[in-house]
């Protein structure tokens, strides 16, 4: 018998090892933890066992999970998306269940395991599907913004469905009520998040922000995700939903990324011990004794769910390859399907045998999923000979484009900001050729006379044929970092000497911007104020001359007298984690950095700066020196990240 204390550095142990490796073969960390849990589980070594506390870990694992499903959702991106969502997604989702039910009952099973098993392959990995398509720089492509919708729908569709295998669970209900319980709960509690949630959660996390301590914060977080799965439990529903319910009221709150950013820790250790338990719950023997209905069962599950997404989407009026593209990215299980199979095995209604054919089916379509998902361009082309003459012939029509021009420039997006550029460049007699991806927009505008053409500017091909080599520069006039940095890695790897000028939101993006290629990056916010600034100067009598040397120095300066500002409740919508901001902290008696001189504070240790410093009865700003020493009363003003700061602030007042 191994101590707790051997358990812990044996499963640690593993756990680092194997996820290591298989971040290395480019796999999901979920994935070793099934392994780690499948070793040393009953069908293993058998060091770890089945037991109440392991149970109660698998249901903490899936609370966090859900509650950080809950701040993903916001009200306006379910609206932006509800076509894809409320369309293709619950399609998706509505003709699995009832097929999965109809093939259950026709080979003799009963509604609820047609029901389960339906709920559990319907699901696919968002964690996967993300990653991937964020490491491809896909999210913003037509077959990416599908996967992501369905996917968000999918992770919708689980609260129900979790109802529901509760509901059902009591035998003593029959099918109408279980359903008809389920809808009345659903909307009261529903209710309450778009109703009451939202102003009583900023009104207490104001509360507890204003106390200045990251321990309370972290503590009041844990609370609420716990009290609210409880009162769900007490209500006769499951845990899991609680936590969501949580997520979605914090998720319309200004608190939404510190909150993220503050439960990553839990919740990664809970679901890697919650996929270790799934792990353990995998029989080897029944596996291999299936081995052959197992493998046939995997390739139905891939085709069936290719085949039916890519249906649906050619439905909703998208070309047959974008659909092939979709299918193939979400045609495998999700850590959702692993979620449902172990909360019907904690309510044993599946039969242990079928639940084990599930479990493995569901864990192989995981581990062959990455290297599917990466071949989705090739499966489409491949299968759609319109995806691929499309695709050659909107290359032929850039080309006979291009061919008329040279000494021009490519615009890469014609949306607002890039048609008022080519307005600009049509004055001063610059040719251009547009690329853009919305075909309703390229109509519109090539009907009208602009040099526009459908394509996506990220693929070398189409670059290539809008005269990428003859081109005196290229314009990125979409404020999309991600999509911005896709064009830049073609761009560069075959152009290594075109200028490059890409626009962005604000300050965050530029120095990866520039590390991607770019010759210059225009902040949107940034200029936006520097516009502002010098028609004030000018309002305010200052002379033309020196706005206009005053603008071009801060611009030679990269923005430096911008970087950082003072956030507030109207920020809410920044992104806290990626933005450098100010942050105000007054020396008192008490604190520990009282008396120390400036080249004293480990600065660089926390990845802080002071921008600069003030005095009491003092109304010049003072410039930060090493031999200054701070005294009670003082007030230094930090640059940096939001995390960087608060750990910072703590250390100013007890050292800590």
């Amino acid at each position: 018998m191994y101590t707790s204390l051997e358990l812990i550095i044996l499963l640690l142990v593993c756990s680092v090892g194997l996820v290591a490796l298989l971040r290395n073969a480019k796999l999901p960390p979920m994935i070793a933890y099934f392994l780690v849990g499948l070793i040393l589980g009953p069908s293993g070594f058998s060091v770890l066992i089945d037991s109440e506390s392991n149970r109660h870990l698998v249901e903490f694992g899936i609370v966090f999970l859900m509650f950080t499903i809950g701040l993903e959702f916001s009200l306006p991106t379910l609206n932006s998306m509800r076509k894809i969502l409320f369309g293709v997604g619950l399609a998706q989702v509505g003709i699995t269940l009832v097929l999965s039910t109809m093939i259950a009952m026709f080979i003799g099973l009963s509604f609820i395991d047609g029901f389960v098993v339906g709920a559990a392959i319907t699901m696919s990995s968002t964690a996967v599907v993300s990653k991937i398509l964020m490491e491809r720089l896909d999210l913003n492509s037509r077959h990416g913004k599908l996967s992501i919708g369905i996917l968000l729908f999918q992770d919708l569709a689980v609260i129900p469905v979790l109802i529901l295998i509760a509901t059902l669970s009591n035998s003593s209900l029959n099918m109408f009520q279980s359903f008809m319980i389920v809808i009345f709960k659903a909307a009261i509690l529903f209710s309450i998040v778009f109703w009451i949630g939202r102003p009583i959660m900023n009104a207490w996390f104001d509360l507890i922000a204003r106390q200045k301590s990251s321990e309370l914060f972290v503590l009041n977080v844990l609370m609420i995700t716990l009290l609210f799965s409880y009162i769900t439990h007490l209500s006769g529903l499951s845990y899991a939903l609680g936590a969501f319910i949580a997520g979605m009221i914090i998720s319309e709150t200004h608190y939404r990324y510190q909150v993220e950013s503050d439960i990553a820790p839990f919740r990664d250790i809970l679901l890697g011990l919650f996929f270790i338990t799934v792990g353990m719950m995998l029989n080897t023997q029944i596996l291999y004794d299936n081995i052959v209905l197992i493998i046939s069962l995997l390739i139905g599950l891939i085709l069936f769910k290719s085949i039916l997404i890519a249906f649906l989407i050619k439905i909703f009026g998208y070309e047959p390859g974008v659909g092939i593209r979709t299918g193939v990215i979400l045609a495998h299980a999700g850590e959702f399907s692993f979620v449902i199979l172990a909360l019907v095995q904690q309510e044993q209604l599946l039969d242990t045998s079928l639940t084990q054919i599930v479990l493995s089916v569901a864990l192989l379509s995981m581990l062959i999923a990455p290297f599917i998902i990466q071949m989705n361009g090739k499966i489409a082309r491949k299968l759609s000979k319109s995806y691929l003459v499309n695709s050659k012939n909107n290359v032929h029509k850039i080309e006979e484009l291009g061919k008329q021009f040279k000494d021009h420039v490519i615009l890469c997006g014609f949306g607002r900001s890039g048609q008022y550029l080519a307005r600009f460049l049509q004055e001063e007699k610059i040719k251009y050729i547009a690329i853009d991806i919305d075909m309703s927009r390229v109509n519109d505008a090539a009907i009208a006379g602009e040099s526009v053409v459908y394509g996506d500017a990220s693929r070398f091909e189409v670059l290539k044929a809008a005269g990428l080599a003859e081109a005196r520069g290229l314009i990125v006039t979409y404020a999309d970092d991600r999509a911005s940095e896709k064009v830049l890695r073609v761009t560069r790897s075959h152009n290594k000497t075109i200028p490059i000028i890409v626009r962005t939101m604000d300050e965050s993006g530029i120095e990866k911007l520039r590390s991607s290629g770019a010759d210059e990056v225009v902040p949107e916010v940034l200029e936006g104020s520097l516009m502002l600034a010098s028609h004030a100067l000018v309002m305010f009598d200052v002379p033309l001359s020196r706005v206009i040397k005053r603008i071009r120095e801060f611009r030679e300066s990269k923005y430096k007298i911008f970087k950082g500002y003072f956030k507030g409740v109207s920020d809410e919508k920044e992104d806290l984690m990626n933005q450098h901001q100010l942050h105000s902290i007054e020396i008192k008696n008490k604190s520990f950095i009282n008396g120390k001189a400036l080249a004293e504070l480990p600065l660089d240790e926390f990845g802080v700066s002071i921008h600069h410093l003030r005095r009491p009865n003092m109304l010049e700003d003072i410039e930060p020196r090493n031999d200054l020493i701070l005294s009670s009363g003082d007030v230094i003003v930090l640059l940096g990240h939001f995390d960087e700061i608060r750990l910072f602030e703590n250390y100013s007042a007890n050292g800590k």
